[in-house]
C-alpha cells in the first residue's frame, strides 16, 4: 500500500488457532516504497512497527513536498560542516545527507504523528492536509535549533581540552554528550526536550569554566547526582530497549539537575534537586 486505501485499523483482532483464541495487534508495516498490513503478537512491537510504518504511508503521499524541502535546507550545510569539528556530534550527523533526512523524518514526525494517530482513511487524509501547511516551516524551525545547537557545541572541545586536569569532571562531561548525541539524536529526542539543548550545552560549558577554580563544588555536585544516574543507567539496561515513559521522563529530569548543580544561573523550568529526584526515583522504583 501507498496511500490508506483500506478499512479503519483496528487496535487489536481476535485470532483463531487450533479451537484457542488468539489476540493480534495489526501494524502497517515500512518496506521503503511501500507498506504491508500486519498482525504481531506483541503490543509493544506492534506500536513501533506500526509507527514505523505509518511515517512511510504519510512520507509517500508527501514526496513531491519533501523533495522540495530538502531542497531549501541548503542551509544545513554550514551546520553540518561546523559539526564536524566537534567529536560528540560529528559521529552523531555523519553527513549532510544525514542531517537532512533527520530534519524531514523529524518534521514529519511533528506535523503526521502527534497522538491520537489516524485510524480509518478520513482521518489520514485530515492529517495529511494539515501537515501539507505546516511541514515547511517546521522543518526550517528544526534546522534554526540546530544551528543553535551545534554553535553551543563547538564551544566545547576548547573548554574540555583546557579543564583536563580534573579527569573526573571532563570524563562525566564526555558521557553527557554521549547521551544527548546518539546517532538520529534529531529525530529521536522529543521536541520539547531538543529545544532545551542549547542551554544544556550552555550549562555544560558554564561547569567547565569553572573548574579549575571550583574543582571541589564540582567533585561534591558529581558525587550527588552520580548515584541517581547508575540507578537510571541500570533501569534502562533492564529493560533491553522496550521504552517506558516513566524513565524517559526521569531522563530528563537528571538534564535538569545537572543545569541546577552546575550552572544554577540559567535557571530550569521546573524546581529540581537530589532530594527530589531522590523521591521520584523511590516512586519509580518501589
Amino acid at each position: 500500500m501507498t496511500d490508506w486505501d483500506f478499512g479503519d485499523l483496528a487496535q487489536r483482532r481476535e485470532l483463531q488457532r487450533d479451537g484457542q483464541t488468539l489476540l493480534g495487534y495489526p501494524a502497517l508495516v515500512d518496506h521503503g516504497t511501500h507498506c504491508t498490513l500486519e498482525v504481531f503478537d506483541d503490543p509493544a512491537v506492534a506500536r513501533a512497527r506500526h509507527r514505523e510504518g505509518l511515517r512511510r504511508l504519510f512520507r509517500l503521499q508527501l514526496r513531491e513536498q519533501i523533495r522540495h524541502l530538502e531542497k531549501s535546507l541548503s542551509p544545513l550545510q554550514a551546520v553540518r560542516l561546523q559539526a564536524s569539528l566537534v567529536p560528540a556530534l560529528a559521529a552523531a550527523l555523519p553527513s549532510e545527507e544525514d542531517l537532512r533526512e533527520q530534519v524531514v523524518t523529524a518534521a514529519v514526525d511533528r506535523t503526521c504523528l502527534e497522538e491520537p494517530w489516524p485510524a480509518g482513511r478520513e482521518q489520514f487524509a485530515q492529517r495529511l492536509q494539515d501537515a501539507r501547511g505546516r511541514l515547511n516551516l517546521i522543518a526550517q524551525e528544526i534546522a534554526r535549533l540546530l544551528g543553535a545547537i551545534v554553535q553551543a557545541a563547538a564551544l566545547l572541545p576548547r573548554k574540555l581540552a583546557a579543564a583536563r586536569a580534573v579527569a573526573a569532571s571532563c570524563s562525566d562531561v564526555e558521557q553527557q554528550l554521549a547521551r544527548l548525541f546518539p546517532k538520529r539524536f534529531v529525530e529521536l529526542t522529543p521536541a520539547v526536550q531538543l529545544a532545551h539543548y542549547p542551554r544544556y550545552l550552555k550549562a555544560i560549558a558554564a561547569r567547565l569554566d569553572k573548574l579549575n577554580t571550583e574543582p571541589g563544588r564540582d567533585q561534591t555536585a558529581m558525587s550527588e547526582l552520580s548515584a541517581l544516574q547508575i540507578a537510571y543507567g541500570r533501569a534502562v539496561a533492564a529493560r533491553k530497549g522496550v521504552p517506558d515513559a516513566r524513565l524517559e521522563e526521569f531522563r530528563w529530569l537528571l538534564e535538569e539537575l545537572r543545569v541546577s548543580l552546575f550552572a544554577q544561573e540559567l535557571r530550569t523550568p521546573m524546581p529540581v534537586s537530589v532530594k527530589r529526584l531522590r523521591k521520584v526515583w523511590a516512586s519509580l522504583s518501589g
